[in-house]
């Protein structure tokens, strides 16, 4: 207990001092779960769509490098692939950019996405119901959209396509609303196939069934544990095919890699300056102390009843800073548009605070180390 003592008088005759540097280290735990949040959302935007896809493997054009936007699969591969032995259902899906305009003038850039009705890639509904008719004019909008938007089931949509040279515009009945389904930090609004064909964005299309061309086929597998072993059968009973897992796609979904280990640098380098601001500050702080540290050791004082002192102190302060930063950070979080790529998770969370919690410590052990090296006769200037 005496340790514990020791380090509260301190901090309650320097409340001043103390305080500050706890809003220090509040401002570092602000920093450290930000990048973590902006991590996270964008990392969901560019994986979300394919992360919560209703299918165990992916299936690609061989030969294009696992990219989304370049592979082109033909009617005739989603049969070849449906046909294989342990496939219970696969499912073309195929994607565009295009904007939906709503409260008449206002715009949202969208990801429009072109699914089987019922098949694997329609993703399950909170509200409403799913697409029952290819060619119907429906969709179903994702919660992004709901909330930017305010459509609801039963409202239309407008859709605004650049088709050849001109721009038309196609109105589209809300049948059901999903849980968020971003893809390419866009929020998505998806449409049956063959009215994909119809309204996407490009050259004049000609909605026929039998040229229907999409960039994945989603396969889903009678044994989803063997999704391993199925990836090999598939390529070799299907020519011209490549086929993986969700976590492989999303991971290769062009600057997916690239934003998320430049956030991670981020994040280190945050805990770094966060271990060198705390050291530097309790370094200084026992520098000022040599002469209390002397006389205590002088009295009698053992080194493990400094040591502990000192390391109290550290873990206390620090606990304080992370308080005040992760209760700013989630009040400030409330005030957050849903359209602001930022998804603070509890295990996010939770990393970055044990993070800064153990960086303290450890940032103050060179100052642990010095006050255990003080010699109480130099400390008082009494030595010869």
């Amino acid at each position: 207990m005496l340790p514990i003592y020791l380090s509260f008088k301190e901090m309650w005759r320097n409340k001043g001092r103390f305080l500050l540097f706890s809003l220090v280290i509040a401002l570092i735990t602000v920093l450290v779960l930000f990048i973590a949040a902006l991590a996270d959302g964008l990392g969901n935007g560019n994986r979300e769509y394919i992360e919560k896809l209703n299918g165990d493997l992916i299936v690609y054009k061989s030969d294009v490098a696992l990219s989304i936007t370049a592979s082109q699969l033909g009617r005739e591969k989603l049969l070849e692939v449906s046909r294989v032995p342990g496939v219970t259902d696969a499912g073309q899906v195929s994607f565009s950019s295009t904007v939906v305009r709503y409260q008449g003038a206002k715009e949202l850039n969208v990801s429009l996405i072109g699914v089987g009705a019922g098949k694997p890639g329609e993703p399950p509904v909170v509200q409403g119901r799913g697409l029952q008719d290819r060619q119907a004019k429906e969709a179903i909008i994702d919660r992004n959209v709901a909330l930017t938007t305010g459509l609801r089931v039963g409202d239309n949509l407008t859709i605004k396509s650049i088709q050849g040279a001109k721009e038309k515009l196609y109105t589209l009945q809300v049948v059901g609303i999903s849980d968020g389904r971003q893809f390419f930090l866009q929020p998505s609004v998806i449409v049956p196939d063959l009215t994909f064909e119809q309204i996407k964005p490009g050259a004049v299309p000609t909605g026929n069934e039998s040229d229907l061309i999409s960039n994945i086929i989603v396969v889903r597998l009678q044994h989803p544990s063997q999704w391993k072993q199925m990836e090999s059968v598939l390529a070799s009973q299907v020519s011209g095919i490549q086929a993986v897992d969700k976590v492989t796609a999303y991971e290769n979904t062009p600057g997916y890699a690239a934003q998320q280990s430049t956030l991670s640098t981020q994040q280190f380098f945050s805990l770094l300056i966060g271990v060198l601001v705390i050291g530097g500050f309790f370094q200084i702080q026992m520098l000022q102390k040599v002469p209390q540290i002397g006389m205590l050791k002088a009295v009698g004082a053992s080194s493990p009843v400094i040591a502990l002192s000192a390391l109290a102190q550290i873990v206390m302060v620090t606990v304080i800073g992370v308080a005040i930063g992760t209760a700013a950070t989630l009040l400030m979080a409330l005030t957050f548009p849903a359209t602001i790529p930022i998804v603070f998770s509890p295990m996010a969370i939770v990393l970055g605070v044990v993070s800064i919690l153990l960086i303290g410590p450890l940032g103050g052990l060179v100052s642990i180390r010095y006050a255990l090296r003080v010699e109480p006769l130099t400390a008082l200037g009494l030595s010869s």
